[in-house]
């Protein structure tokens, strides 16, 4: 049994200070600000974020603790082909912001709008759609958080030795306080910290691996040695050119509709800050998702026993190759970028299940009733929700559940089925309506889930391919429908609501 290492936990103990510091200091640098409102601040940040923070959040936001954890894993298993796989992921924030980024910055300020499902709402004019994107979005965003939680606990026992329990507990706590507290200007700067962390971590654990290893011509050789199917594009048949395609769509191309990182569009400050972001930001995280993937594939250098040697589960191994290349102060430090990421997309995901909650169904449920809510019962009520959605998530966590990459795949897909066609009907195709809206994510979504749950797939492709595929129909169809059905009445409303999504030049 390993013994506990203060070494290992003190430098993951002064990374949680710092973040839990900076939410507050951003907090309370909000508040003096003063403008905007509570909501508007606690929920989008006022609109404020510059280039570099927005980079940073959006990249910390989509590099969850299996991007450290199981993916380097699974490359450790696979080889190089896992990395080729992973190289896609270059192109998300690209994506994101040219797909996504100025139009939505556009018709949210139009809007008044401070989450998605504000914009969605006002597109397609339909309480049922937006209660029944906010659903979507708290039962997927607690899936993904509970693997996150999980990743991280199991990360911190492994390197410092002290218990599954005690690792949730100190930054299941930490993460909730801060968000809680932070709102999303804290955590878009605890995020810009997050991500320093990350490529800090990569760092220490190539240099650690390098070293153990005996340099890259030994590591190569061993792995040349022992596996040589590692090093093929295909990897002795066990990464098909179907995986690769699937994949690519899965943790690439459709990434730009997961709306914890669309939300990122409605935040940042001017077109300057959205340009630099989408430069910086694609070369920061194609650097990192290749180099932590890469880092897999080199640490089966190191650790040449099987997989059952190391615990029978892929998620275990960086965390063996951490503590075996790496001093104990100096896994500390390696251990804080998986942290880091995982503390990252739990801020992300907490605060936009909070806004889903209270501000797409509450809130919206008291304006429809003339109800008016103070600030001070807005902003109580949200920190209230913020660290009850924490506290859930947390509970889930202390049993924890197997595979936390596959579990966060299945979130991923669920999310891009579910908001995919719905976001790009509502910014680019004009003749969406709500029907086809409803059709598209209520339908696409439940294919998706069900043959996920029954293991059914086409052509051997993952679901997320019936599931987006689906998910089209019922958007093109429904919306045909739709029009064909609609009376003067909302054929006018129809027509009022595009001329703020498409004006005329």
């Amino acid at each position: 049994m390993q013994t506990t290492s203060i070494a290992g936990l003190l430098p993951v103990l002064i990374f949680l200070v710092l973040a839990l510091g900076l939410a507050i200091a951003a907090r309370r640098r909000s508040r003096a600000a003063g403008e905007g409102g509570f909501v508007k601040e606690y929920f989008i940040g006022n609109r404020t974020l510059g280039g570099f923070v927005l980079a940073m959040t959006t990249i910390a936001t989509y590099g969850s603790v299996s991007s450290f954890v199981g993916g380097p894993g699974q490359a450790w298993q696979t080889g190089f082909g896992w990395v080729y796989m992973a190289a896609v992921q270059v192109t998300t924030l690209f994506l994101l912001y040219g797909i996504m980024g100025k139009k939505m910055a556009l018709v949210s300020r139009k809007l008044g709008a401070v989450t998605v499902i504000d914009v969605i709402r006002a597109r397609f004019r339909s309480n049922a759609l937006a209660n029944a994107a906010a659903l979507i979005i708290v039962l997927f965003f607690a899936a993904t958080m509970v693997a996150q939680f999980v990743g991280g606990a199991k990360l911190f026992e492994a390197v410092t030795g002290y218990s599954y329990f005690v690792g949730l507990a100190i930054f299941g706590v930490a993460v909730i306080i801060f968000t809680t507290v932070g709102g999303f200007r804290g955590v878009a700067v605890t995020d810009a910290l997050c991500g320093i962390a990350m490529l800090v971590g990569i760092v220490v654990l190539a240099a650690g691996i390098l070293i153990a290893g005996g340099g890259w011509e030994n590591i190569m050789g061993t792995i040349r040695t022992n596996h040589p199917q590692m090093l093929e594009p295909l990897s002795g048949g066990t990464m098909p050119v179907s995986l690769y395609f699937t994949q690519w769509l899965l943790v690439g191309i459709f990434t730009f509709a997961l709306p914890q990182s669309v939300v990122r569009c409605m935040g940042y400050k001017d077109t300057k800050s959205l340009r630099g972001a989408m430069i910086g930001g694609t070369i920061i995280i194609g650097a990192m998702m290749i180099g932590v993937t890469t880092l897999g594939v080199l640490s089966a250098g190191v650790l040449t026993g099987d997989l059952a040697s190391y615990g029978g589960s892929v998620d275990n191994i960086i965390p063996r190759t951490i503590v075996e290349t790496l001093p104990p102060w100096l896994a500390g430090v390696a251990i804080v970028g998986p942290v880091a990421a995982s503390i990252s997309t739990v801020s992300s995901l907490l605060i936009a299940s909070s806004s889903a909650i209270i501000k797409d169904l509450w809130l919206h449920y008291a304006d429809d009733r003339g109800q008016q809510v103070s600030d001070a019962v807005m902003a109580r009520s949200s920190q209230i929700i913020t660290l009850g959605v924490g506290v859930i998530v947390f509970v889930l966590a202390v049993v924890p559940p197997s595979v936390i990459w596959k579990i966060n795949m299945f979130a991923f897909g669920g999310l891009e089925t579910a908001f995919c066609w719905v976001l790009v009907g509502a910014l680019f195709f004009k003749r969406a309506n709500k029907v086809g809206a409803i059709a598209s994510m209520v339908g696409g979504t439940a294919v998706y889930c069900l043959c996920m749950s029954l293991g059914f797939k086409l052509f051997g492709l993952h679901q997320i391919v019936i599931g987006i595929t689906v998910s089209l129909l019922c958007m093109v169809i429904g919306s045909w429908v739709g029009n064909r059905r609609a009376n003067a009445a909302d054929a006018a409303a129809d027509a009022e609501m595009r001329e703020v999504f498409f004006p005329e030049a």
